[in-house]
């Protein structure tokens, strides 16, 4: 299930999408609600770092979606807001478990929205801090105002697919029956 969580997130990430409405935040709270705190860091760093470095070949914003006439070195994937990203998703990770220790609908929607609003305050705080934006507090909340509009697609898609990854888990573990035990045969 890690796998499949894994190249939906790559694969949903390269189809055209909404500024900041892709799979990856609710993959890394999916993997964090449900899967031990190692494997959910995994999974999480896993689909970021492979769909960033196919986000280098393919762009789905593109006249031309595919070029592959450069080929990167991983180093490329290194920006100066990075750190702040990939801290924030690994943020998200950590969100998960918190909904792990009493999953319900209400603490998935939270944990959803909270997820969302670390991962603005933290990445645009990153352009801040990088020198994209004027160095005092004028610089900090312009880089606050001009996030705005992808941080409401950040939510709408952080609900929309933690919704759909908690959901269809839900619905699979109602329908799919568990494995019975094996029969413990005893040793004469």
């Amino acid at each position: 299930m890690s796998l499949l969580l894994i190249i939906s997130s790559i694969l949903l990430r390269l189809l055209p999408h909404l500024p900041n409405f892709t799979p990856l935040g609710a993959s890394a709270l999916f993997s964090g609600a449900n899967f031990n705190k190692k494997c959910s860091v995994i999974i999480t760093m896993s689909a970021l770092l492979i769909g960033d470095y196919l986000l280098l070949y393919v762009n789905p914003f593109s006249t031309k979606p595919f070029d592959f006439s450069t080929i990167y070195s991983p180093i490329a994937l290194f920006h100066s807001t990075t750190t702040f990203v990939y801290l924030s998703f690994l943020i998200y990770s950590l969100i998960g478990i918190w909904i792990s220790h009493k999953k319900s609908i209400n603490r998935i929607l939270l944990g959803s929205v909270i997820a969302s609003l670390q991962f603005f305050l933290i990445t645009n705080f990153g352009v801040w801090a990088t020198g994209m934006y004027g160095r005092g507090l004028d610089g900090l909340l312009q880089s606050y105002i001009m996030g705005l509009p992808f941080f409401k697609y950040t939510i709408l898609g952080d609900l929309f697919y933690s919704t759909l990854f908690f959901g269809a888990y839900e619905i699979a573990r109602k329908i799919i029956p568990k494995p019975k035990p094996a029969l413990e045969v005893p040793i004469a």
